[in-house]
């Protein structure tokens, strides 16, 4: 059975100190595990990447409420689908302070990691996004 995935990036509308990012972070896996929701979430420089996957109502609702969140701006859709299985099946909402993590990181995604996150950058579907993702599943 086919699996909704979506990608979107945002800016923290104000820096998160890292007790406000576990905070969110717990929040967001509880709420996850009760909607059947998987995924991962990026973070840096006041930066968020979330890759989210389930059921597509679901996931688009979240997304929905994501986007009128205060803590949130510039909310972009980078790319959504269909695929055959989920990647982060088993993370409520697997998360990577890249501050913290750029030594885990292998050569060649320092620029894309440093692209601007705005809706100019990300007009179109990215594959190098997804490389990206499949990249961190493989840190943990």
């Amino acid at each position: 059975m086919a699996v909704f995935f979506l990608v979107y990036v945002s800016a923290a509308a104000t820096w998160f100190s890292p007790a406000e990012l576990r905070s969110l972070l717990a929040h967001s896996r509880d709420n996850n595990l009760a909607a059947g929701v998987s995924g991962l979430l990026l973070y840096k420089d006041g930066n968020f990447m979330q890759v989210l996957e389930g059921e597509e109502g679901t996931v688009r609702a979240l997304v929905s409420r994501i986007a009128v969140d205060r803590r949130h701006q510039g909310v972009v859709v980078i790319c959504s689908g269909q695929t055959e299985e989920r990647q982060f099946a088993d993370w409520r909402m697997a998360f990577i302070d890249l501050n913290q993590a750029a030594d885990l990181l292998p050569a060649g995604y320092s620029d894309f990691l440093q692209t601007p996150l705005t809706e100019v950058e990300f007009s179109s579907p990215s594959a190098r996004c997804l490389d990206l993702l499949a990249v961190f599943k493989q840190i943990d």
